[in-house]
């Protein structure tokens, strides 16, 4: 492997998990394993192309595991490796900032976030 050169650390932060899908991808997880059709049910608004790329990409880097069961009709599911929950600080930042940018330019939050498992505080405002 060559060695790879960052002018600041958050450059290989974002290497593994920028984009727009792949922290969605990984806050989803946190509420445990899912398959392929149910991350994409969650997230209506990626390809199933773009969804098998980015969850192949996050299992090379070693955040999350994929789990093939040797069953008929075959069953995969994925989840977050070990290494993947270190990141589980970083994502809750990244959800409480964005609530809080979202009140900040929507005034109400419930008016423009879906309500999900990753949103369950909307049910007590709402």
């Amino acid at each position: 492997m060559q060695k790879k050169k960052y002018n600041i650390s958050v450059e290989a932060t974002l290497e593994v998990i920028g984009g727009k899908w792949k922290c969605v991808i990984l806050c989803h997880l946190t509420h445990g394993k899912k398959r392929t059709s149910e991350l994409k049910r969650l997230m209506p608004g990626i390809t199933q192309k773009m969804l098998t790329q980015q969850l192949r990409e996050l299992e090379e880097d070693g955040v999350i595991n994929r789990i093939v069961y040797n069953q008929v009709p075959p069953k995969v599911e994925y989840e977050l490796s070990e290494y993947g929950w270190s990141l589980q600080e970083i994502l809750d930042s990244l959800c409480a900032w964005g609530a809080k940018h979202i009140t900040k330019v929507y005034g109400d939050k419930t008016a423009v976030l879906e309500e999900g498992i990753l949103n369950e505080d909307l049910k007590e405002e709402r």
